[in-house]
């Protein structure tokens, strides 16, 4: 019984960090869709925030794949 129990928790913590991976592909979206916003508004700015672009797609791509590992190792670790 206590094993079930345990099982338990790890999959839905495993879940519950599973969802982590889904938001991080909202913050992509919504990262890449500001630089298209901004993009179209001024062309010639563009290119010189083509960097900042890369770094805050790296950077929720990263919270992503965080929590996805944390998924992985809460259902595996039990």
């Amino acid at each position: 019984m206590e094993g079930d129990i345990a099982n338990l928790g790890a999959f839905i913590g495993a879940g519950l960090a599973g969802l982590g991976s889904g938001l991080s592909a909202l913050g992509v979206g919504n990262v890449a869709g500001n630089f298209l916003n901004g993009a179209l508004r001024n062309p010639s700015a563009a290119a010189g925030q083509t960097a900042t672009l890369f770094i805050g797609i790296a950077f929720a791509e990263a919270l992503g794949i965080f929590s996805f590992l944390v998924a992985i190792l809460l259902m595996f670790a039990v």
